[in-house]
């Protein structure tokens, strides 16, 4: 996790590039929907299918990368491949004194290698994380040592992933 706190810094996490504004025409959806199905799609056939020349796709998406609206390209690889079979989900409350210092609770936990993802969440918890883990005793040092020893964590609540479904992009 990449984002600076707020500036009060009792928020947690705030956006970097406040995509909400970003203006995006037609041709911005066309981009993003084929990069969305297919990031690795070259830019000539990128552009032919937005209708543009390929010098204006190029700067197009450079665009669309440096707003914030793209917010980065990526090789989804699968855990098991790398040898950590086991999948969980952490939601982290953290104790009420600790507020102003979520980013850096979020900014560390962005940092290990275990770590797929941490999303800043509303309702009881704070964070939630997705692990992946060698096993089942890697998982519970994990939450030990990263977690449970923390003094800004009060509670946490872990879910194993049986099985991780990612959407099919539609054509």
């Amino acid at each position: 996790m990449t984002r600076k706190s707020s500036e009060d810094g009792s928020r947690g996490p705030a956006r970097s590039n406040d995509v909400r504004r970003a203006r995006l025409d037609e041709t911005d959806h066309v981009l993003l929907a084929q990069l969305t199905r297919d990031a690795r799609t070259p830019n000539n056939a990128l552009a032919e299918m937005a209708g543009i020349a390929p010098s204006t796709c190029l700067a197009r998406v450079r665009s669309l990368v440096e707003r914030g609206v793209i917010r980065g390209f990526h090789a989804d690889v699968d855990p098991a491949a790398l040898g950590r079979d086991l999948e969980a989900m952490i939601s982290v409350r953290l104790r009420a004194d600790a507020r102003p210092h979520m980013a850096q609770f979020a900014e560390r936990m962005s940092i290990v290698p275990e770590v797929l993802d941490v999303y800043f969440i509303a309702g009881a918890d704070d964070y939630l994380l997705h692990v992946a883990m060698r096993d089942t005793a890697a998982l519970r040092d994990f939450v030990l040592d990263h977690l449970s020893a923390r003094p800004e964590v009060a509670a946490t609540e872990t879910i194993l992933v049986f099985e991780h479904i990612r959407p099919r992009s539609g054509s």
